[in-house]
């Protein structure tokens, strides 16, 4: 049993000419590197020391094992407070995810080269971890998803904001869909930056501490990418399937009444499985999930992250307020009998006022995200 101080390891990697870059690296492989609430209060002041440290000149994000760099948040415990809490005040769940946020927005904002390792599964609470770094490296391994219609959630920690900025209507065919992405997909989504083999991992460590870092944010991200960039050589990636078939998303995604978009999803018939296992996907999927995905969508165009993650918090108390969340905890992770009874079970039967319901605050928004951007 690893102890809570265990789950994220920390070093430093000095360099040719004596800077450092900080390598913290998710630490659970069992669980697939789901990210904790112990991970986070490890990460987050970690960061914020080795962004005020002027000998730290970069981090690293990485993760143990070879299947996953962060397979979502660790849902478990939050469950058993759902249990318990029901639609009264869950605090483990604010303290969840407000920290949780803080540290996504702290990855977006972060002052020097963030490098994060995306190999093996990504999926929802690690997108969040990697989509905010200035250097997001995918192998020919990874598989990246956000499957929260699923469970009964939406694409949080910030997934309103990276999603609404996709191509095209894609961003809303993922939250909708929960359709799996290879690394050249989440390159032209922009959740990644450039697909690296994983083999290569040795030779960017071994460029990084042979890099004389000039401690000027700017210079030392040109390095980086120049670094990557080499050892991207010879990486076989698949060919984008969300490119291939961006002009039948856009088509799928048009208009502006979700309930055309669900009938285009419920009625297709695709010789592409990627396809069809999508829109079999959002067919099971939570229909309040996808109202709430779909309300996110709309609101979210012209603001900015810090609003997002303040709007997406209240959005999430919402859906553990409201029973979907928990059933779908229970389906896929507990019980795993893949078979979720939704409340409401129809698209049609939801109502705006239940989405507004998610939406509305419950109790203070926290300090932390309160004051973010400022």
């Amino acid at each position: 049993m690893l102890e809570p101080s265990d789950v994220v390891l920390f070093e430093e990697l000095a360099t040719i000419n004596g800077r450092v870059f900080g390598i913290a690296t998710l630490n659970a492989p069992a669980s697939l590197n789901a990210l904790s609430v112990d991970m986070v209060r490890l990460l987050t002041p970690r960061l914020r020391a080795w962004a005020a440290d002027a000998n730290v000149v970069g981090v690293l994000l990485q993760a143990s094992g070879e299947k996953a760099f962060c397979a979502g948040g660790d849902l478990r415990q939050l469950y058993q407070t759902l249990r318990d809490c029901g639609s009264e005040r869950n605090v483990y769940a604010e303290r969840f995810f407000a920290e949780e946020y803080e540290l996504d927005h702290l990855i977006h904002t972060y002052p020097k080269p963030f490098l994060c390792w995306g190999h093996g599964i990504v999926m929802g609470g690690g997108v969040g971890l990697m989509a905010g770094a200035s250097h997001r490296v995918v192998t020919p391994q990874s598989r990246i998803a956000m499957p929260e219609i699923s469970i009964g959630l939406y694409p949080d920690v910030g997934g309103s904001w990276f999603l609404r900025r996709a191509p095209g209507r894609t961003g809303l065919f993922l939250a909708l869909t929960a359709a799996p992405l290879n690394a050249a997909d989440a390159i032209f989504c922009g959740f990644a930056d450039i697909a690296v083999p994983h083999e290569h991992k040795a030779k960017v460590l071994e460029g990084i501490g042979a890099t004389a870092w000039r401690g000027e944010p700017l210079a030392d991200r040109a390095a980086l990418s120049r670094l990557l960039a080499s050892a991207a050589a010879g990486a076989d990636v698949p060919a984008s399937k969300v490119r291939g078939h961006l002009d039948t998303i856009n088509a799928l995604m048009a208009g502006d009444a979700l309930i055309d978009m669900a009938e285009r999803l419920r009625t297709l018939h695709s010789d592409e499985p990627w396809l069809q296992t999508a829109a079999s996907t959002f067919v099971k999927g939570a229909p309040s999930s996808a109202a709430l995905s779909f309300a996110l969508w709309q609101r979210v165009l012209h603001m900015s992250l810090a609003e997002v993650f303040r709007l997406e918090y209240w959005a999430s108390l919402g859906c553990c307020a409201h029973a979907d969340f928990a059933e779908g905890i229970r389906a896929v992770l507990i019980d795993k009998d893949r078979h979720p009874k939704w409340s409401p079970a129809r698209l049609e039967d939801i109502t705006p006022d239940l989405i507004e319901d998610h939406l509305k605050p419950r109790g203070e928004m926290p300090v932390e995200l309160a004051t973010l951007g400022h």
